[in-house]
């Protein structure tokens, strides 16, 4: 990121509002700013679960190797096969997965074959057994079978030489998988992402610390730790820092020359973000310090250094919401992951939802099937930003946009489940 680009970003906004952003142009400004980091490495498979592939993987082989049986069954010439009426054939054999059939059979024959055992010479169809009549050494072939069904072609997934996985791609347990199955043990992965993290407030206390009054445990911080083990990145705990410019200044400087992308919760708030403003206005810049949104309105986004900075809210429910749709998504466009849309689920609202317009909502909820046999959702109850239980008791997010008001009990919503993202 440059001064420039992030200037040019903030200014083509027709509706910037610094104070009072929306999230669809926050998210818009993120996206602009923050770049894939560059450099990669050889993994093994077994350490390669969630990494984002730095180049195209090209198949050696093909896939599969040679024609084979998609199913138990015969192996036949489409030739020896009566357009009308049954046809008896002789049994020649019997080929299995990784023992093929050594000599392919005469006209006439078929061939015994198992599910993934190569095709015997001259065969290119499949009768599933159980169309099949045994008499004896015979079988009898009822009509109306297809010229090459049930037969898998060699190459049909995947041809020597094509790509078998894009660059970009984070990779899945199907991904590796199928990496396996071309016979590859390593794979070139973008090197981790570095992001460091940590909580300010003179109020906080690390586990395990005793509390005075007016203290609490620092929870944010476990928090985020989890959020970014589910990403893969190497994330870096610097700890609490209190709420003294000096302090926050040493620890920025030190997380913007360690580190790729900078979180901080709390210290964003009206009057918190005075001398906040001041010290990142001396290190670096900010695009922005508030969103029109619920929880999580106090939000700052820019850059350190060479550093992406997101200054989440000191609320725990505002800590995971604002990263969750907006630091997740920017941290994945920096481990050079293709972009993808996460799907919104479509749910009947149980009860009514009381809604502002003019800013976008976000509510716990618990979505579950109702007695129609559709998805319905019901809120948690208290949605205060502070009340971490409920975001624990909850199974995704209702997403209410910023143009919507309130919503009636029946009427639609948009949900974001957490299985998977959480």
């Amino acid at each position: 990121m440059t001064d420039a680009s992030l200037a040019a970003a903030i200014g083509c906004l027709p509706e910037h509002d610094p104070d009072s952003l929306p999230v669809e142009l926050a998210r818009r400004v993120i996206a602009q700013l923050v770049t894939p980091v560059g450099g990669a490495e050889r993994v093994h498979l077994n350490a390669a679960l969630g990494r984002v592939l730095a180049a195209d993987l090209l198949s050696p082989i093909d896939v599969p190797a040679s024609d084979n049986a998609a199913m138990d069954g015969y192996a036949v010439r489409s030739s020896d096969l009566a357009a009308e009426g049954p046809t008896r054939l002789r049994v020649a054999g019997s080929a299995f997965a990784g023992r093929p059939c050594r000599d392919g059979p005469a006209t006439g024959e078929a061939v015994r074959i198992m599910t993934g055992a190569v095709m015997p010479a001259g065969c290119d169809t499949v009768v599933p057994q159980e169309l099949v009549s045994v008499v004896g050494d015979e079988i009898e072939v009822p009509a109306g079978q297809s010229a090459g069904q049930h037969r898998r072609l060699r190459g049909e997934d995947l041809g020597a030489g094509g790509a078998a996985l894009r660059a970009g791609r984070r990779l899945s347990p199907a991904d590796i998988g199928l990496i396996a199955s071309l016979g590859q043990a390593e794979v070139q992965v973008r090197r981790r992402l570095r992001v460091a993290f940590f909580s300010t407030g003179d109020e906080l206390r690390s586990i395990g610390e005793p509390l005075a009054p007016g203290e609490v445990y620092d929870s944010n911080r476990y928090t985020l730790h989890g959020m970014l083990a589910r990403l893969g990145v190497d994330a870096i705990d610097m700890g609490v820092v209190r709420d003294d410019p000096a302090a926050l200044e040493a620890a920025v400087r030190s997380a913007s020359q360690d580190a790729d992308a900078i979180i901080s919760s709390g210290g964003v708030s009206v009057g918190e973000a005075d001398f906040t403003r001041e010290v990142l206005g001396r290190l670096g810049e900010v695009a922005f310090w508030r969103i029109a949104m619920r929880p999580g309105r106090p939000l700052a986004f820019g850059r350190i250094g060479a550093a992406a900075y997101f200054g989440l809210p000191g609320n725990p429910v505002a800590v995971m919401i604002s990263f969750y749709f907006f630091a997740r998504d920017a941290l994945l466009q920096m481990m050079g992951a293709t972009p993808t849309l996460t799907p919104l689920l479509r749910a009947t609202a149980c009860t009514d939802i009381r809604k502002r317009r003019g800013r976008t909502e976000y509510q716990r909820g618990i979505l579950g099937v109702g007695p129609d046999g559709a998805m319905q959702v019901q809120l948690t109850g208290n949605q205060g930003s502070g009340v971490l239980r409920s975001m624990s008791e909850a199974n995704c997010i209702v997403v209410l946009p910023h143009d919507r008001a309130d919503v009636k009990a029946g009427e639609a919503v948009d949900c974001l489940a957490f299985e998977g993202l959480i």
